[in-house]
């Protein structure tokens, strides 16, 4: 039995609503790969574009808030799944560190753009 999702079901799915709109509206860049994202491509094709939860739901993250939120490639977002990048960098005071969470640390394991080539 599926986990209910509080931005698909919950108090919370109008506000995700808006957002993905929002984010559809202002990025181009799959924000865990890099690449561009073409809207022209529809599910359930790998390269349609979906919206990604920088901090997953599952790890704590906020459902709707936009700062949460990214553009990215279906394949992508399936690949990152919940997982969370971090990349450390330290300060000059060696006991500090800094986590800055990004995404396009994420291996590609298949070029989607060269699989959507062959295919046409």
């Amino acid at each position: 039995m599926p986990i209910a999702r509080p931005d698909r079901d919950g108090k919370h799915q109008a506000q995700f609503k808006k957002n993905k709109e929002r984010i559809y509206a202002t990025q181009t860049v799959c924000g865990i790969c890099g690449k561009p994202v073409d809207f022209s491509i529809k599910y359930p094709h790998p390269l349609s574009p979906c919206i990604d939860h920088i901090i997953p739901i599952a790890k704590g993250g906020h459902p709707s808030d936009i700062d949460n939120l990214q553009l990215a490639h279906w394949c992508c977002n399936r690949e990152k799944s919940d997982k969370i990048y971090r990349n450390s960098k330290e300060r000059e005071n060696k006991n500090t560190l800094v986590a800055v969470i990004g995404n396009r640390v994420l291996p590609q394991t298949i070029n989607w753009i060269e699989y959507r080539a062959k295919a046409s």
